[in-house]
């Protein structure tokens, strides 16, 4: 058998209604900075006041950072560092979705250590500097189910003065605590419920087929793409259906555990940078703009061809023979949750931008390359983003 290196500290408590039992589980600190997006929602939908009790019943004290956007600057979260060290907070506890889950990380690691955030990226413009603090500890409630972010040791910020978007990871980052509550998920509008759960699906996908698959990471990618194919239409048509959130946030949970154990390929830097020159375009928008032709080019080079057909009959079509079969069920997929027909053009995307984004992709998340079973060159990438225009 193939090897594989599996270490996810995290203790998960999965349910509907496990918020409500958070004052029962051990918490890292006594006064907490509450991580929560700069959107009404939150609070709207009545989740921050349930936090705030649970966290009274624990005797934590608090702030709130209520600054978060969806693709994190790294403005903002110097800012949340700045706040967590003059409430004197010793630990972090994130509310919301996994932009909200990835500043909360960052945050931790800033609230530790000196300098500016992008001092410690490797890739790009980042300086590559070691963490010398051990950065506060972490608690994720996510209210989406999309990033896995509750489960794994990463972030990714948007550096806007630069226009990168790149993940970093720490061992200190995975979630001391991560409640995974579909309740919370059930205010999600239909749109954005089909964005996140196609980013789930693709963690698990892109896992499947990337050069780090293992007997460890094939077993939950397997399981979390026949989850999310099945029951991500119904969550999508029905908001109130907790099993189908359910099922939903099981698979991205599980999704997020595939990052930890294989990895994900070079689909994921090429829609950062996307989303890096284009701050309001949905990560899981911008997977699913690209999908299509990148897969069908993976296909092309025959980079793995039997883990095509598999992927296809755990998507729903039992009698898949060829690779190709894949797309088709990609193509449904979308079509059922009615995400095929994104434009790159409504979030102000043009043309002549791809050679910039493939470079970018390159020079800033150039490690997801090397996951690739089949390299690809700047020039397949710009092929890629022009086949996906629209």
């Amino acid at each position: 058998m193939e090897h594989f290196n599996m270490y996810i500290p995290t203790r998960a408590i999965f349910g509907v209604g496990e918020l409500n039992n958070l004052h029962k589980q051990a918490m890292p600190g006594k006064r907490a900075l509450v991580v929560i997006s700069n959107g009404r929602s939150t609070r709207v939908n009545g989740y921050l006041d349930r936090l705030e009790e649970q966290l009274k019943l624990t005797g934590i004290s608090y702030a709130v950072f209520d600054k978060v956007e969806a693709n994190p600057l790294v403005g903002t979260v110097m800012a949340g560092g700045r706040t967590a060290r003059e409430n004197g907070c010793d630990m972090i506890v994130a509310l919301g979705g996994g932009s909200v889950i990835d500043a909360a990380k960052a945050i931790a690691v800033v609230s530790t250590n000196d300098g500016d955030y992008w001092d410690y990226i490797s890739g790009g413009t980042g300086k590559g500097r070691a963490v010398e603090c051990r950065p506060l500890p972490v608690v994720a409630i996510p209210t989406t189910a999309g990033t896995g972010s509750e489960t794994d040791s990463a972030c990714v910020v948007t550096n806007d003065r630069t226009h990168e978007k790149t993940g970093f990871g720490h061992p200190s980052l995975y979630p001391v605590l991560a409640v995974i509550d579909p309740e919370l998920m059930t205010t999600v509008p239909a749109a954005f419920t089909a964005y996140q759960g196609f980013d789930a699906l693709f963690h698990s996908i892109e896992g499947y087929v990337s050069n780090r698959a293992n007997p460890m990471s094939d077993m939950y990618a397997q399981t979390a793409i026949e989850h999310i194919a099945r029951y991500l239409p119904m969550a999508v048509n029905d908001g109130n259906d907790l099993e189908a959130r359910s099922h939903v946030a099981w698979g991205s949970y599980l999704s997020g555990v595939v990052m930890c154990v294989g990895g994900v390929t070079s689909q994921h830097s090429l829609e950062h940078a996307m989303s890096a020159y284009h701050q309001e375009l949905p990560h899981g928008a911008g997977l699913v703009m690209i999908s299509r032709a990148y897969f069908s080019h993976m296909i092309e080079v025959h980079a793995c061809d039997e883990r095509f057909v598999r992927m296809a009959r755990a998507m729903g079509m039992a009698d898949a023979a060829k690779p190709g079969d894949f797309i088709k069920a990609l193509g449904k997929l979308q079509d059922t949750c009615g995400v095929a027909d994104l434009k790159m053009s409504d979030y102000g995307i043009s043309m002549e931008e791809a050679a910039a984004f493939a470079c970018n992709a390159r020079e800033t998340m150039g490690r997801l390359f090397q996951l690739d079973r089949v390299q690809i060159s700047e020039e397949d990438c710009i092929q890629i983003y022009r086949k996906s225009y629209k």
